[in-house]
């Protein structure tokens, strides 16, 4: 089953920045997340259908004070995934593990029966959480967080049986279904400073794996190579291994799937090493620096930036320090081609979008 989400955007979501102070909620990096929370709506039947749950929900919670919707994804009894917090921003669904956790509403409440097609969708969305984060995420109901009812006996029976649903086939998990000590090697190495094998996490295992795939040996993906290093890449690469003649693919043999200092030189033409840490990003100045009639060194710095970055297309003779259209036309270009920032490419820069920028 694929994934489709339909985005703040598409059901009309408040902008981040409704909030002057703020992009939105605080980002977290996919290597944070190491659980899947499920959630119900509370004690009554829900009867919203489409775009109202989502806007229902929100009033709700900007009731409560929050960012707007607090969940990372809404799943109706249609089937359909609503984007919430997405999967990159910090969530408000259950104390603790806001971070480490995404958090599924399925819109339903109390003994309310869940649809097929919802159970099918939720777990999908779970499939594509583990394929994105690179690993297999616990499943949890709200109230192996916190002590709560939530998501009601019937979806938190669902979860403890392990999210099983009628006409859906699950995906196979990041690490292949191995278990350590098994026939993949589970095992990393370092090399020029950078780690490879089961585990290892960076854009150099991505440039592995898209030099695996550009050489015929991308068989083991499910859906591409990732910069989480998982049993796909380790098979992926002792496929590759075994092609130059190498030998035994059980773990700590030559084909075993982890890299050595030969085989990787030949797949990328030069031995990667570890740079150093990229420089501190400067501070936000502030959004009242951003606006028609601004002038100021932070619009020509910014401006600067995106030329940099390759989003000063609609400059005519290069930024300045006065606040244009033109400025505003790039930061939206620069945003919509982030997928962190495209729910509200307004153009406008906010604490995220400057520290990607900068980034």
């Amino acid at each position: 089953m694929s994934v489709t989400i339909i985005s703040r955007a598409a059901w009309g979501a408040t902008p981040w920045d409704h909030d002057p102070t703020s992009d939105g909620p605080a980002y977290v990096p996919l290597s944070s997340r190491s659980e899947f929370y499920v959630h119900y709506d509370g004690a009554h039947h829900i009867t919203r259908t489409g775009f109202a749950i989502m806007r229902a929900i929100e009033a709700e919670h900007f009731g409560n004070g929050w960012a707007g919707v607090g969940y990372s994804f809404v799943v109706s009894q249609a089937g359909e995934i609503f984007e919430g917090r997405g999967w990159t921003r910090q969530g408000a669904h259950c104390p603790g593990h806001n971070v480490s956790g995404f958090g599924v509403q399925i819109a339903i409440g109390g003994d309310q029966e869940p649809s097929k097609a919802a159970l099918a969708a939720c777990r999908a969305l779970y499939d594509e959480a583990c394929r994105k984060t690179g690993r297999t995420l616990a499943k949890r109901g709200h109230r192996d967080g916190i002590a709560t009812q939530c998501p009601g006996s019937k979806l938190y029976s669902w979860v403890k049986a392990g999210m099983p649903a009628d006409g859906y086939t699950a995906a196979p998990t990041p690490d292949g279904g191995a278990t350590p000590g098994g026939s993949v090697a589970r095992y990393k190495v370092t090399i020029g400073g950078l780690e490879y094998g089961y585990g290892a996490y960076g854009d150099h295992v991505t440039k592995v794996g898209q030099a695996l795939v550009k050489k015929g040996h991308g068989d083991h993906y499910v859906s591409g190579p990732g910069p989480r290093w998982t049993d796909a890449d380790t098979r992926n690469y002792s496929d590759y291994q075994r092609s130059l003649g190498f030998k035994g693919t059980a773990p700590h043999q030559d084909a075993d799937g982890i890299p050595g200092e030969s085989s990787l030189r030949t797949l990328l033409g030069t031995l990667p090493s570890k740079q150093s840490p990229p420089a501190k990003p400067p501070a936000f100045p502030g959004r009242k620096y951003f606006k028609a009639g601004a002038s100021n060194r932070f619009v020509e710095q910014l401006g600067k930036q995106l030329v940099a970055k390759g989003y000063g297309k609609h400059y005519r003779v290069g930024p300045g320090p006065n606040w244009s259209e033109a400025d505003r036309q790039n930061v939206a270009d620069f945003q919509r081609a982030h997928k962190a920032l495209a729910g509200d490419a307004d153009g406008y820069p906010g604490p995220l979008t400057w520290q990607i920028l900068f980034s």
